[in-house]
């Protein structure tokens, strides 16, 4: 069985920076008092435990606030909150946050697949870009900014939105420093690809523009559970004209999860040198995610979504988002939390197929500010 075999794995895992933590967590949080029996304990919380306590970056990741170094690290997390693309409901301005405080809960390992991420990657927590409120456009180049930047040192964005608006500027980041071409699977129940919404570039518009850019391919751009009743019509035009890779949900019934994902990344991958997976939290039936601008029934199950980001991931990606988590909406944090499992998901899939970092080779121009 699994189980046992993932058991038996997990002793040959290195605990090595488990060991180096605890031990600057003794020098710099002051040994335990001397009524405990566990020695590993220090008297300020340190690191990851306990998970009620501490500072939340994400995952307890190390928060580097000279972003200049985040070229140390395999991957930087960053936060995007921002809410002035949404059309609907408000509030995933505090995604990120959401994200990060529920994100204390978990370990760095996996039992089912082995991954120790402390142990096999190293994670840092950049922050927030410094959003503009009141100005899409503006707040699009410091997006643009802050991701170029990142993906500029070697280091994959993992971008924590924010509503869906930002998918066009963090795309734009990425491909301002590589001449390669960028391939893009976008899960959605909503097609996100009209033109304008309301007179401005708004969360239904982000793959219009992204797929203008001269090394972004609309034949490259897979959706994946588009559907229901939230599709403006103004939307479907677009997807035609630029011959966009569509599969509803009805698609993901007939042929299952593996051949969805089989087929995303061949269409994606085509012609290609990098994929970028953008991941809005509503694909997933409204049920589990509650706490989202535009909930929509008849999304993909919680382990569906998984696995479909477990295949994707596997090939290497050169940055992704998780976008359209809005705590006020949300109940206990179940839809944080989901936000964080498909990140991490992510993550360990790259870690356990060695594809991390994979994305390095495209890098290829230096990064000129927006």
């Amino acid at each position: 069985m699994k189980g046992w075999k993932a058991a038996v794995k997990e002793a040959s895992l290195p605990t090595t920076r488990h060991d180096a933590e605890v031990k600057r967590n003794l020098e710099i949080g002051l040994q335990g008092s001397s009524s405990l029996e566990d020695k590993t304990i220090p008297t300020f919380s340190r690191g990851e435990l306990p998970h009620f306590a501490g500072i939340n970056t994400f995952m307890k990741a190390p928060y580097v606030e000279d972003v200049r170094k985040v070229g140390d690290y395999d991957v930087t997390v960053v936060g995007v909150p921002f809410d002035g693309g949404a059309t609907y409901r408000p509030g995933t301005r505090f995604g990120p946050q959401g994200i990060r405080k529920i994100s204390a809960l978990y370990t760095p390992y996996n039992f089912e697949t082995g991954v120790d991420l402390r142990e096999q990657m190293t994670l840092c927590d950049a922050g927030d870009v410094f959003t503009i409120p009141a100005n899409i456009e503006k707040t699009f180049d410091q997006i643009s900014n802050a991701v170029g930047h990142i993906a500029s040192t070697g280091s994959m964005p993992l971008i924590l939105g924010g509503d869906h608006s930002i998918g066009y500027a963090t795309v734009r980041g990425i491909a301002s420093v590589t001449s390669k071409r960028i391939g893009i699977i976008h899960v959605d129940r909503h097609a996100d690809i009209q033109e304008k919404d309301l007179d401005e570039r708004m969360h239904t518009t982000p793959y219009f523009h992204a797929t203008n850019l001269p090394n972004v391919r609309p034949e490259n751009l897979v959706q994946i559970g588009i559907g229901g009743w939230q599709v403006p019509r103004a939307a479907v035009p677009n997807m035609v004209e630029r011959k966009t890779n569509i599969m509803t949900m009805d698609d993901i019934e007939k042929y299952g999860i593996e051949k969805i994902a089989e087929i995303a990344l061949e269409r994606a991958w085509d012609g290609c040198d990098a994929v970028y997976l953008s991941y809005d939290i509503d694909s997933i039936e409204a049920a589990f995610v509650p706490g989202t601008g535009w909930p929509e029934p008849g999304g993909l199950l919680p382990r569906e979504a998984l696995k479909l980001v477990g295949l994707v991931a596997a090939e290497g990606l050169c940055g992704m988002e998780v976008v359209e988590v809005s705590p006020p909406y949300d109940h206990a944090d179940i839809t944080s939390l989901m936000g964080l499992r498909l990140a991490v998901d992510a993550l360990g899939s790259m870690v356990a197929h060695n594809t991390l970092g994979k994305h390095k080779s495209i890098i290829d121009k230096p990064f000129v500010p927006f």
